[in-house]
């Protein structure tokens, strides 16, 4: 297995269109995801001291983030107005490795930033709805 560049994952979101075409959100500097697994407890009596746990039970869930420098494009733009209504929207997540995740999912948090002698920046949170899948 080889190492991958942090450059190469992008975030992308869909155009709406059918089938989807993802355009990346771009000027991001940083990406990162986290899945997550709810655990439901089985232990009893009988389990001898050990916790277990049911296999295939609980929530399962996927968050991004990101940051980056605000550039004005067509994808940001989408991402701000899907924000601020609170629709969920196919979002694809690529690796260098051409690994692909898709899912929709919930701009959780949209948050803009600048400097007096800065760039505008943001960074922004999104929260799966239903299945992340793996392409």
């Amino acid at each position: 297995m080889t190492a991958e560049k942090g450059s190469a994952f992008l975030l992308k979101i869909s155009d709406g269109g059918n089938p989807p075409a993802f355009n990346t959100v771009a000027g991001m500097r940083t990406t990162q995801m986290s899945i997550n697994g709810e655990a439901v407890m089985v232990t009893n009596k009988d389990s001898g001291g050990w916790r277990e746990l049911l296999s295939g039970a609980g929530i399962r869930s996927v968050s991004v983030s990101g940051a980056g420098i605000f550039l004005g494009t067509d994808a940001e733009t989408r991402m701000r107005d899907h924000a601020l209504a609170g629709i969920v929207d196919d979002y694809e997540l690529s690796f260098e490795s051409g690994e692909r995740m898709r899912g929709r999912f919930l701009v959780s948090r949209l948050d803009y930033a600048g400097d007096f002698n800065g760039e505008r920046s943001y960074t922004l949170a999104l929260e799966s709805s239903g299945a992340v899948t793996s392409l």
